[in-house]
């Protein structure tokens, strides 16, 4: 009798792409919850203050911070679920 297959061992909780994730959700937070770090009006750009300028500027840097999370989630679900389909798809002539 043949002995049952091993199964893969489980990934950990806590994985680099994890942690890159949540520094893209939390900078937006942490960079406009910290109003003594942008609130001057030195330096202006195009007659505009600092004040309003670094908030405009953290609107699209939030965006694409967001959709680089989405898609190391998107990656990161993606490998947790070929490592618990047992890692390998077989395609159409093998068989075995």
């Amino acid at each position: 009798m043949s002995a049952p297959p091993e199964s893969p061992r489980p990934r950990p909780v806590v994985t680099p792409a994890r942690v890159v994730i949540g520094l893209c959700l939390s900078a937006p937070f942490v960079a406009m919850l910290w109003v003594g770090s942008y609130a001057k009006t030195e330096p202006a750009v195009a007659g505009m203050p600092f004040f309003y300028w670094y908030q405009m500027l953290w609107v699209p840097l939030s965006a694409a911070l967001t959709a680089l999370a989405y898609v190391l989630v998107r990656r990161e679900r993606t490998a947790r679920r070929t490592a618990a389909a047992g890692g390998e798809r077989r395609t159409g002539g093998e068989e075995g």
